[in-house]
């Protein structure tokens, strides 16, 4: 292709440099191409034509192609030289990825020259990607040796991308980490995945057979079915001693394969929410369109690309192109758009959007916060985006309409008035109720998100304290536009000068207050963008969390216990039959072999059905569990533990979301001399509604600002003195508690309306002023300097004030302050000249009693709200002259400057001129919303003899108000608090005193936790699981779990935990019996725990009904499957004595295994069913699930006796068998035994049924008949010519009678004589 001959102008500055013989199509493929008219254009395809459309494709030495025109020019217009030098130092500069471009915008195939001709801060952000087609169109070109690769200082960025190269290796979670932001890291991190599930595919078999085989029952039968392999050994079918083992194995996991992968589905289902997460796109990158190009004008240029231009024509375009262009000089590093990933996808360094009420999905760090209404006003608000060729579009400068299918991508988001702050509720994750504040990094906050992708987080190792970060942020400088001696030069012009390469990084620290951690709430109304620093298992949350462990029940522990002693007993009744015989060698066979022969023989006395009855029993109670529509929506998660739930003897709970609702309501006002609350708040209404709503005569019948100086005006119906002081006094105290406080207002539309909605760090606060607003007085606006309340009835503004001051909350504090400045004078021009300067305070009665001046009503009436639970505060007030406050500012701020005790220096200047003779105002109760039947539940479990723990995240205050108003801590009883206790000989005193009294509550923190359980960890458990209840407040979630552990250690006894937030998992997870509640913020509980519940009410159905029947259920099944087996192997005993000892089967193959599965095994199992007591006595008398707890159901005396009981029905049956029929007789013999074994059990089931149902009818009713109707097909085993006999059925009858009749009657007297306790109560 010829060289196009307009661009040749004969003055045109020749460079000498043989280096850069170039030629121009090289140089320009845009213009060659355009201006080519016999050769057809090289780009066929979309995918061939955006990159000649790049900022790139302008080539640095593009002046050879304007600079002719810009000489015709020179004399009518000025050039626009800066764009032209920027544009092309920006080609000459900035790398290019995509395309693989060499300097000159040619595509190059030559490896080495992909690198930019000048070194950059920013290398290449991801490694290089294949040469496509596209990248071998161009031609070549040979860099200069001085701009070679080789020759080129690594800059941090290369570094980054050179580590991303070959970043195959995990990052070391004990290092600290540097997180890219927007781009791809240099090491890998976990994925972001919450996990509730016990197995993994390859671990599932090993863990499952290692628990199954860890029973010796399961064992046991394992051995008894491997002997059959040996021919000396064997007796019947293989299959008998195989198929029953197996049946039992596959129950069961099939049962824990069911329940994880239900687990896998839930975690799934929250690993699925999806999140908002910025994807960025260096500008620098040839991604379709010019910079300042829309897709429109996109196309419009390449129509006119056939075209030649000419003249004026042609410098229009090209001046057009270059004023375009010169628009890019304050572009941002990238571009970005919105798209929506799974919580499972999201990775460290991604940028997320998240707002009001959005669950946190992993740790992160906060790096602008916006309103919501700045963002809607904003042009750079981020819209979704959709697919355009794979490559992104700026906007249309030109307000040209774009197709619908083009993606928008906004290069800065830079909302008005950005608030850099944010509120999060952290309930989940420590149970604190108190919203936090989080600010947003100075340096973050006022960049454009466009320069995101220059910014690195160095953040340290994974950590498990929450309340702990330590990092920092870094801005790397950006790219500079700088000098090029080949551009831009005209004549007599001069050379740009050199300017700096790049401005110095900038750097901010971080701390626990830019961050946001997994599982807590965005509270405000803000939106925010955060950066993922941790996921997976790194988050705080997940480190707190212990992980999921196979839970078996108590029952099952017990029952294994039982059957070592059928074990054993069966080794011996072998070895006592051998030994009898005198260890004879018979028939080949050695004495061992026959002891062998003996325990197979008797292998049934150790009952393999057991486990699959209980298994079944279980699931039975799961399904009555779930179906209950006195508990809706409880669900089963781990159905192996329901006979656990009826043998708790301790709860622990949480508070936050467990007992309480975390809403909180204002109930109860003193003013003094007089209490208002519930009904009487409407006279508090009418005294404030009386000074807010004022005559508008004064200021030029405009309404005046209301002061606390305003004369109050008493309405006429109260015009005595006494009411006009207590109106007086009423308007103050409103006044103050709509002053005084951290809240502030937003508005939100929701269906069509304005709701107003308050944001604080204290839930406590938002009631106070949503009470203020009810009584009249509205928070109308807020910000950093200043306040305005308004008149709810008339609607207009009444108080105005300037902030001076704020004192915030603190713990060690516990009070906070504020100094306002009243505005006067009509509401339309308000003015400060002369007004009031007023210090409010409100805080505990324990600091606020020596603060405030002496009366004789606080410390009474304070008590008085404490016993009815109610959170209370004091509200004082004291005015300030304009002279006193100068100089309390002028102290304050020399403190605030001192570099030693600064925090002492600064509340001695606060005491030294506010914190003294305070006017007392008034005393707030605030109600922490209780669950619903909290207090019922609570005294109805205590009644049941389990002692109550509450353990929760939340102040020593809130934990005491709350454990009082939910009757934890009955009426009159000692609380002992033990709080920041930091010497062990202190902690020795207070268990020392506790021993002592026994009957006291222990109201304990964390701190002082932490030194019992370091240094006194027996003495102190040993004392605590004797106290009726204790309180521990300020717990850490691993605290929670240690408390749980080591109850269960030291007692031995079941412990049931049950929360609602991500805090209480571990908790949850190490109890015995975990509960969780599905709280408003989340399932983590719930999806983590073993039952989980939506009220703590219901807990009293699951433990006091389910849990009591489940137990005393499986108990009865479990005695009577061992008496099955026990009385079949006392036949065989029996027989085999009469046998001259002899190990032969009395019972072979088909009625060994129907004897245990189809003639006794649905009557036997139809006892799940069963009840002794209705629900509505079970809840009268909680004292019967007191019962439980000793074991007596199956313990080794009630085993013993079912023992005795199978030992003399066995002889009978089989002894009197054999003396009326002759043993000579065997077909007939085993007829006759074998039937009454059979009736034996039916009978017993029916005799030991408490409370009938169909189903036990049906089944006794339905076995028997299955029974005799298959006696025709029994004619292997049975006579049965002799069935048919006379003789048949009186030796039957006999020997059913002597069997069952005297354990019957043993049975009747002994509930005569010593009645249980469930026949007494049902009078029965």
């Amino acid at each position: 292709m010829s060289a196009p001959h307009q661009y040749h102008q004969p003055n045109a500055p020749d460079d000498g440099d043989s280096d850069l013989e170039l030629d121009l199509e090289e140089l320009d493929p845009l213009a060659a191409s355009s201006n080519s008219g016999a050769s057809p254009p090289h780009r066929q395809s979309k995918e061939h034509r955006q990159p000649y459309h790049d900022l790139s494709a302008r080539i640095p030495l593009r002046n050879l192609r304007v600079g002719r025109l810009r000489g015709l020019k020179r004399n009518g217009g000025n050039s626009s030289k800066n764009s032209v030098e920027e544009e092309d130092l920006r080609a000459l500069i900035e790398d290019e990825d995509d395309t693989k471009r060499d300097s000159a915008g040619s595509l190059g195939t030559i490896g080495d020259d992909d690198a930019p001709l000048l070194p950059s801060p920013y290398g290449r952000r991801r490694p290089r990607r294949d040469e496509g087609a596209l990248s071998k169109l161009g031609s070549t070109l040979r860099l200069p040796s001085f701009m070679s690769t080789a020759s080129r200082p690594t800059t941090p960025r290369d570094q980054i991308a050179e580590a991303e190269a070959e970043a195959d290796a995990e990052h070391d979670p004990t290092s600290n980490r540097t997180v890219v932001i927007g781009q791809l890291q240099s090491t890998r991190f976990p994925a972001n995945a919450v996990s509730n599930a016990k197995y993994t595919p390859w671990s599932f078999l090993p863990r499952t057979l290692y628990n199954e085989f860890s029973f010796f029952i399961n064992m046991y039968f394992l051995l008894v079915a491997l002997s059959q392999i040996i021919p000396a050994l064997r007796i019947g079918y293989l299959s008998t001693y195989i198929a029953p083992l197996a049946f039992v194995i596959s129950i069961t996991l099939g049962k824990e394969a069911l329940d994880d992968i239900a687990r896998r589905r839930r975690d799934a289902e929250a690993n699925s929410e999806g999140y908002t997460v910025l994807k960025f796109d260096d500008n620098n990158i040839g991604n379709g369109v010019s910079p300042g190009m829309s897709a429109g004008r996109k196309s419009k240029s390449r129509k006119g690309k056939s075209k030649d231009y000419q003249g004026a024509g042609r410098l229009t375009d090209i001046e057009d192109e270059e004023q375009a262009l010169s628009t890019t000089s304050g572009m941002p590093t990238a571009s970005f758009r919105e798209t929506v990933k799974p919580s499972r996808d999201l990775k460290v360094g991604d940028v997320v959007k998240l707002g009001k009420d959005q669950r946190v999905p992993a740790d992160m760090v906060l790096l602008k916060s916006y309103t919501g209404e700045a963002a809607s006003a904003s042009p750079g608000a981020i819209e979704s985006s959709k697919s355009f060729d794979g490559h992104q579009a700026l906007v249309d400068t030109e307000g040209e309409s774009s197709s619908a299918s083009q993606e928008k991508v906004y290069n800065n988001l830079t909302p008005p008035e950005p608030c850099g702050e944010a509120f999060i509720r952290t309930d989940q994750l420590d149970g604190e109720t108190d919203w936090k504040l989080r600010l947003t990094s100075p340096l973050t906050q006022s960049l454009d998100v466009g320069e995101y992708t220059r910014l690195r987080v160095v953040a340290s190792k994974p950590d498990k304290k929450v309340n702990e970060f330590i990092g920092t942020v870094e801005l790397l400088p950006r790219l500079q536009r700088q000098y090029d001696p080949h551009i831009g030069q005209s004549e007599g012009s001069e050379p740009a000068t050199i300017q700096n390469v790049s401005e110095p990084a900038k750097s901010a620290p971080l701390n626990i207050d830019n961050t946001i951690w997994a599982n807590t709430v965005l509270a405000s109304s803000s939106t925010v963008l955060a950066v993922v620093v941790y996921t997976g298992s790194q988050t705080r949350q997940a480190l707190s969390t212990s992980p999921s462990r196979s839970k078996t029940g108590l029952l099952e522990y017990e029952i294994n216990s039982l059957t070592k002693i059928l074990c054993i007993l069966t080794l011996t009744l072998s070895f006592v039959l051998v030994a009898l015989e005198g260890f004879k060698t018979k028939d080949g066979r050695l004495w061992y072999i026959s002891v062998m022969r003996f325990l197979i023989l008797f292998s049934t006395i150790v009952p393999v059905g057991l486990r699959v009855n209980l298994d079944m029993g279980k699931s039975v109670y799961a399904w009555f569990i779930e179906h209950d529509k006195g508990i809706p929506g409880t669900v089963v998660r781990t159905s192996t533990i329901p006979e656990d739930l009826g043998r708790v003897e301790y709860l622990l709970s949480d508070k936050t979301g467990t007992l309480t609702q975390n809403e909180m309501e204002m109930k109860k006002i003193h003013v003094g001399t007089v209490s208002y609350a519930n009904e009487a708040m409407d006279e508090v209404s009418s005294y404030v509604r009386s000074f807010t709503v004022q005559p508008a005569s004064e200021h030029n019948g405009l309404s005046a600002l209301i002061t606390p100086s305003s004369a109050y005006v008493a309405p006429l119906t109260s015009a005595t003195r006494t009411r006009r002081e207590i109106g007086s006094r009423v308007r103050d105290v409103v006044l103050a508690l709509a002053l005084c406080h951290n809240v502030t207002p937003t508005n939100e539309e929701k269906d069509g309306k304005t709701i107003t909605t308050y944001q604080a760090s204290s839930p406590d606060e938002i009631a106070i002023v949503r009470w203020t607003e009810n009584v009249g007085l509205r928070l109308l606006q807020r910000d950093r300097n200043s306040m305005a309340l308004q008149s709810v009835d008339s609607e207009r503004v009444v108080v105005r004030v300037r902030i001076l001051n704020v004192f915030p909350f603190t713990s060690e504090g516990k009070r906070m302050g504020i100094i306002v400045k009243f505005f006067q004078g009509p509401e339309s021009a308000p003015t400060e000249e002369g007004s009031e300067i007023w210090f409010y305070q409100k805080g505990a009665d324990t600091v606020m009693s020596s603060i405030v001046a002496a009366n004789d009503w606080l410390d009474e009436e304070t008590a008085n709200m404490a016993r009815e639970g109610l959170r209370t505060l004091v509200v004082g007030r004291k005015k300030l002259s304009v002279q006193t406050f100068e100089e309390f500012s002028t102290k304050y701020a020399q403190a605030s400057l001192s570099l030693h005790n600064r925090d002492n220096a600064l509340a001695d200047v606060v005491k030294e001129y506010l914190e003294h003779d305070l006017e007392l105002l008034g005393v707030t109760g605030v109600e922490d919303k209780l669950q619903k039947d909290v207090k019922p539940s609570l005294e109805l479990l205590r009644n049941a003899g389990i002692k109550i723990w509450m353990l929760t995240g939340d102040k020593v205050e809130t934990a005491r108000c709350v454990a009082v108003s939910s009757k934890l801590v009955a009426r009159g009883q000692y609380v002992h608090t033990i709080a920041k206790m930091k010497r062990k000989d202190l902690a020795h005193d207070s268990l020392d005193f506790l021993r002592g009294k026994p009957d006291a509550c222990l109201l304990i923190d964390g701190e002082s936790l932490a030194l019992m359980l370091n240094h006194y960890r027996e003495s102190f458990i040993s004392v605590a699981v004797l106290l009726p209840t204790v309180v521990a407040c300020r717990c850490s979630p691993t605290q929670k779990a240690d408390i749980a552990k080591l109850i269960r250690e030291y007692t031995k006894k079941r412990i049931c935990c049950i929360g609602d937030g991500g805090n209480d998992v571990s908790m949850i997870q190490a109890a015995d019996v975990g509960v969780g509640i599905v709280g408003k913020e989340g399932r983590q509980a719930s999806l983590a725990a073993d039952f989980s519940i939506e009220q703590f009410c219901y807990l009293t159905k699951l433990l006091v009904w389910h849990g009591r029947n489940s137990y005393k259920r499986s108990a009865k099944l479990a005695q009577f499957v061992i008496h099955r087996g026990l009385i079949i192997s006392i036949c065989q005993t029996v027989f085999s004595i009469a046998s001259d000892f002899e190990p032969i089967a009395l019972y072979r193959d088909w009625l060994l295994v129907g004897y245990s599965t189809i003639y006794t095994m649905a009557p036997v199992f139809s006892l799940v069913l069963d009840r002794d007591v209705d629900e509505s006595v079970a809840n009268l008398y909680p004292e019967l699930y007191a019962e439980l707890t000793t074991g007596r159901s199956l313990s080794y005396r009630t085993f013993f006796v079912w023992v005795l009981v199978s030992i003399y029905q066995g002889s009978m049956i089989q002894g009197l068998s054999q003396i009326l029929v002759n043993l000579d007789l065997f077909t007939r013999m085993v007829s006759v035994s074998y039937t009454v074994l059979v009736l034996n059990e039916l009978i017993m089931v029916a005799m030991e049924v408490t409370t009938w149902h169909w189903v036990m009818i049906a089944s006794i009713v339905g076995t028997a008949g299955i029974y005799f109707g298959s006696l025709p097909f029994l004619g292997e085993y049975f006579d049965l010519a002799y069935l048919m006999s006379i003789a048949f059925w009186w030796k039957l009858v006999v020997v059913a009678a002597v069997s069952l009749v005297p354990p019957y009657a043993f049975k009747i007297l002994g509930r005569t004589l010593r009645p249980p306790s469930y026949r007494k109560v049902r009078g029965v």
